[in-house]
């Protein structure tokens, strides 16, 4: 298998650009069907007449499914042997979209039944062909060139995952529920026609998917069954990884608002404080990107202008959501000086990663470094020193994804796509240290509750200057 992966991996030029930029387009997909949840959560909310416990069960059925179907995934690839290897990562593309397809499709009857039961069950099935499709798409964009650039390519393509969160609540929530985009009019009705506007597109993307040509890296010997991934001793830190990473980052997400709302930090009504999250997600984008060219094979002389114009542009698009939502929601515009420290931050990023020099596991070991550092602060400061630490959190999170998830999968050869499953299941992170957090909370307060997120970063430490590195294949790998 590692022979067959590598001979088409050598296939070069246009051929693999290409297939990059196909693939990268689900990405996007991606991005922006799992960010339209947060405008249904209050739509639910209204027209169900739920407690936000229950309305939060949108989320909860969504990214379940990541665990559930991750672990159904994995439990095949144990007995049977990995079913990804067997069909080809193209059909397994092909198969998530469909997959996806049928769950927005499910919207339809929910509306017409009104049956919140029924929409659960559709987003845990969305939910499971998001699954699907990282499974196969995260290991196929490593997979499209050289393993030392497998971190660029997959920072790019999580950059575009990136922009789908920062525009699908202005653009898609605009196109797709009309003027009040974040509102709760409209009832679930609302809802039915986009939807399955959307389940039309997944299924003529399964079809444009299963028509093109994109490079094999199917296995075409026999695939052993069996828990394989876990021989390989990076792959086990790297598994550990990806739920600190998801789960860190989740969780300061999910708390933000709370956040800046309480007392101690700034006391910020619910309506004054969402326009921020913004600048924690986009800042995602705007270090993917960033980190994108720092580890692509452009010229280093190319480099740092290429990297100064995609924050530029990142930035801006970041602030034309925030303040176009401000406008509709408050009827005002915010200050572009007051956003200042949140430039300072992304020239800070850079200085990390001229220091990292294009090494994939440094700069996470770095950039978790800088998270350390960010959520102490949060954790010890308050008002606008505390508002802008815990944004910049979002910006170095960026590159941690991406660089982990190929890291980790290095070197794994047959095993990469149950590595690939298992690693997509450990998404569980982002659900089960939020109630760790929120627990904590209960008990000593907003600021300290970031204690969790802190051994988050802690972890992501140690992994990204020396966990990576357990093993002779990772051992010897260049950095």
């Amino acid at each position: 298998m590692a022979g067959t992966m590598t001979a088409a991996s050598a296939v070069a030029g246009k051929k693999n650009t290409a297939a990059f930029a196909t693939v990268t387009s689900l990405f996007f997909v991606w991005g922006f069907i799992t960010c339209m949840n947060d405008l249904l959560i209050p739509k639910f909310k209204a027209a169900f007449e739920l407690t936000q416990f229950q309305a939060n069960m949108v989320q909860f059925a969504f990214f379940g499914a990541y665990f559930c179907v991750s672990l159904l995934y994995f439990l095949i690839s144990a007995a049977k042997g990995d079913p990804i290897n067997r069909i080809g990562y193209k059909n397994g593309l092909v198969l998530g979209l469909v997959v996806c397809g049928v769950g927005c499709m499910l919207f339809y009857p929910a509306a017409r039944t009104h049956q919140y039961p029924l929409f659960l069950a559709a987003l845990l099935i969305l939910g499971g062909g998001v699954t699907l499709i990282q499974i196969a798409a995260n290991p196929y964009v490593s997979l499209l060139g050289p393993e030392s650039s497998a971190p660029s390519r997959l920072n790019m393509s999580q950059g575009l995952n990136s922009l789908g969160y920062v525009i699908a609540p202005l653009i898609g929530g605009l196109l797709l529920f009309g003027s009040n985009v974040y509102g709760s009019e409209g009832g679930v009705d609302a809802v039915r026609k986009p939807y399955v506007g959307l389940a039309v597109a997944f299924f003529v993307l399964a079809g444009l998917f299963k028509l093109i040509r994109l490079p094999d890296f199917e296995n075409r010997e026999r695939v052993a069954g069996g828990v394989r991934a876990f021989r390989h001793p990076h792959f086990k830190w790297g598994w550990l990884a990806i739920f600190f990473y998801v789960g860190s980052e989740v969780t300061v997400g999910s708390i933000l608002i709370n956040y800046l709302g309480s007392p101690e930090v700034m006391g910020l009504a619910h309506q004054d404080a969402d326009k921020y999250l913004s600048f924690y997600w986009g800042g995602l984008m705007i270090g993917r990107l960033m980190g994108a060219i720092a580890m692509s094979q452009v010229r280093p002389s190319m480099k740092w202008p290429w990297m100064t114009v995609s924050a530029i542009v990142s930035t801006l698009i970041i602030f034309a959501c925030a303040t176009f939502k401000e406008k509709l929601t408050h009827g005002s515009f915010i200050d572009p000086i007051s956003v200042l420290p949140y430039a300072l931050m992304i020239a800070l990023s850079f200085v990390f990663f001229a220091i990292g020099r294009s090494r994939a596991g440094t700069t996470v070991g770095l950039f978790a470094l800088v998270a350390v550092v960010l959520t102490v602060m949060s954790m010890v400061t308050s008002g606008r020193t505390a508002l802008w630490s815990i944004l910049g959190i979002g910006l170095f999170n960026s590159i941690m994804w991406s660089n982990i998830f190929t890291l980790s999968i290095r070197g794994l050869g047959e095993d990469t796509p149950q590595g690939s499953s298992l690693l997509v299941m450990m998404i569980v992170g982002g659900a089960l240290m939020p109630l760790v957090q929120g627990a904590m909370m209960d008990v000593m307060g907003v600021r300290l509750s970031l204690a969790i997120v802190l051994v988050g970063y802690l972890y992501l430490m140690f992994f990204g200057f020396k966990g990576w590195k357990a093993g002779p294949s990772a051992a010897h790998a260049a950095d």
